[in-house]
């Protein structure tokens, strides 16, 4: 990651990304971060809300927004920082559309692990993605909260010890720099889109949108668009709160 721009960090801030968009819009420049120990009111895509407690790494990271704008960067930050965790950790994961990271372990339900999130502002310079990274690195002293236990994992379950949070903030910052750069091409954009749909969470299973049941899954598209089967089309999504039906 370029070493350019500034870097904020906080015991505790209301959301990483929320600072990260206030300094993109006046005007701080690319390579900027905000980074903080918790948070009080992170968030996640659709505005649902990040839990954030300390021992966490809570990133955003200003890039300079090509125009028109990559819809495949979410994807493809996800897919570099799978990889990344995977072969740096020896990570079970798996890529949840449109943005997360999955913990596939055992028999186990998948647990999210990290999750991507990116808001597109226009600053004095022009337009700039702002991009929010969670990553669960290892839980509070008495334990992952009641309402995650059964629904996110941590680093910390894998690898003992777990890495410190200031190694993992340059790592995910070098990924997210990559994956910016890698988009910047044609033959880049594609190569990350088939392996968007090699570690695609789900592929053949029937999938919900919003509550209502869409169809099965089937891949991914230049877009970033997750292309579905049903009734015998090929439907495209592109928005939406994605939910995989889990074998029984």
């Amino acid at each position: 990651m370029p070493s350019r721009g500034l870097r904020e960090e906080y015991t505790e801030l209301p959301s990483t990304q929320d600072r990260a968009i206030e300094l993109a819009r006046g005007g701080a420049p690319e390579g900027t971060r905000v980074v903080a120990r918790s948070q009080s009111a992170g968030r996640g895509r659709l505005d649902h809300a990040w839990a954030s407690p300390e021992g966490g790494l809570y990133l955003s990271v200003l890039l300079r927004d090509p125009s028109p704008p990559s819809p495949m960067l979410p994807l493809a930050i996800g897919a570099h920082l799978l990889d990344h965790l995977g072969a740096a950790y020896r990570l079970p994961l798996r890529l949840k559309w449109p943005n997360d990271l999955l913990l596939v372990h055992d028999a186990q339900p998948p647990r999210k692990i990290a999750g991507v999130l990116v808001d597109r502002v226009v600053g004095p310079a022009g337009p700039v993605a702002v991009v929010g990274i969670g990553l669960n690195v290892r839980w509070p002293a008495e334990g992952a909260p009641d309402d995650l236990s059964t629904r996110a994992a941590s680093l910390s379950e894998f690898v003992h010890p777990p890495p410190p949070l200031v190694r993992l903030e340059e790592e995910v910052a070098e990924v997210v720099d990559r994956s910016s750069r890698v988009l910047g091409t044609r033959e880049g954009a594609d190569a990350v889109r088939r392996r968007c749909e090699e570690l695609l969470y789900g592929r053949g299973r029937r999938v919900a949108v919003d509550g209502r049941m869409v169809g099965r899954i089937q891949g991914v598209g230049t877009d970033g668009e997750l292309w579905v089967e049903s009734g015998g089309r090929r439907v495209p999504i592109r928005d939406g709160d994605v939910t995989v039906e889990e074998p029984e």
